[in-house]
């Protein structure tokens, strides 16, 4: 892919009106080059009060410098998706390795972006030593967070003023697609084994009393859709926040991932309805993950293809700035290096790419990127 056709351009007219694309897996874009048409997403989401971000890898930023010059343009914020996790920052006990993270943070400081923190607890990033650790009791469970914390949250305190506390603490609900079989509302992780559910307050403590000036917050995913198992993860998260509130537990935000999927259904008065629940709680309210993952209901033509994604994201980030949400970012930036795609899990098996990031195959914006810049942008 050269450097020429990944930098091409939509303009202006083109950018708020319907792209014409070739219908191919990954399929290039067909709009005439014009580089800066319009300003990125975070910038028209400040100009009307918004933030806007994607997540980032560090080797990417490095190697992709047209992708780390649509990160730049784009962005307001930006989040590292592995380089600052457990298993990344401290892959031995006591031998910390910022390396990868400080070159997100290096990148970020140059262009003037902001970091958020993402994850200080979760279950899925300990590296093999934490686990055993964290397996042999309560005490010695204890050490290893507080330990953690006390390293990461002081060297990333001038830099990182957002940290994902905990991540994914709830269980998912019989008939989700990834039930855990947790007991009760909480995921069954390796922390609630040693210390029990009090493990998410003795997180959140001690984050606040690193730095009392952190914003500290709990992230979470399936609770955006309309079906029983994410009504039922919706309820076990509001228990949860109203708990911590009752305990007087330091916790600022609340992550919503917004990983959604074609396939289900979405109320916008449902999700309006729950955001305004958990901002009631003096909490407020980020979507931190946003992507569309499709299926074979999704025309495969373009562009109608992607108009059915943009209709999903435009209706779900409306829903949410409804419900009080002036923070978004999306899991990642240009569809080809999407997780969707590149995760065995969740990618396609017809020979087709999923489609769910704001710029193309190539970097070029697409109906999802139109739709965000109607919706955080006040573009239309």
């Amino acid at each position: 892919m050269t450097g020429t056709a990944y930098r091409r351009r939509a303009a202006l007219a083109a950018v708020l009106s319907t792209t014409t694309m070739a219908q191919a897996a990954a399929p290039a874009s067909t709009a005439p080059p014009s580089p800066g048409a319009l300003p990125g997403l975070g910038s028209l989401g400040r100009l009307a009060g918004f933030t806007y971000g994607c997540a980032v890898r560090s080797d990417r930023l490095a190697e992709d410098p047209p992708y780390a010059g649509d990160v730049a343009r784009e962005c307001a914020v930006m989040v590292p998706e592995w380089e600052a996790k457990f298993e990344t920052l401290q892959p031995e006990e006591g031998k910390f390795d910022f390396g990868l993270l400080d070159e997100v943070l290096t990148f970020a400081q140059a262009k003037g972006i902001a970091v958020r923190g993402h994850a200080l607890v979760w279950h899925a990033a300990l590296p093999p030593w934490a686990r055993e650790a964290i397996a042999s009791g309560a005490d010695r469970a204890r050490g290893v967070m507080d330990a953690h914390f006390e390293t990461v949250l002081n060297r990333t305190r001038p830099r990182i003023r957002d940290w994902d506390v905990v991540n994914e603490v709830v269980a998912d609900p019989p008939g989700s697609d990834t039930p855990d079989g947790g007991p009760g509302p909480l995921r069954a992780t390796p922390m609630l084994t040693a210390l029990g559910p009090g493990y998410i307050d003795l997180a959140f403590r001690k984050a606040r009393e690193i730095d009392p000036t952190l914003r500290l917050t709990l992230n979470e995913y399936g609770i955006e859709e309309d079906t029983p198992s994410a009504d039922e993860k919706r309820q076990r998260l509001l228990g949860l926040l109203r708990g911590l509130r009752d305990r007087d537990v330091p916790i600022d935000a609340v992550g919503i991932q917004g990983h959604l999927q074609m396939r289900n259904a979405f109320s916008a008065e449902k999700f309006t309805a729950f955001v305004r629940a958990i901002r009631a709680l003096g909490l407020s309210v980020l979507i931190t993950e946003l992507d569309v993952r499709e299926d074979w209901r999704v025309p495969e033509g373009y562009p109608a293809r992607d108009d059915v994604v943009a209709a999903r994201v435009r209706d779900f980030l409306a829903s949410a700035v409804d419900g009080g949400v002036r923070t978004v970012l999306t899991w990642g930036l240009v569809d080809r290096y999407s997780w969707l795609v590149t995760d065995p899990d969740v990618a396609r098996k017809d020979g087709l790419h999923h489609r769910g990031l704001p710029l193309d195959w190539e970097g070029s914006r697409k109906a999802m990127w139109r739709a965000m810049a109607q919706v955080i942008g006040g573009q239309s």
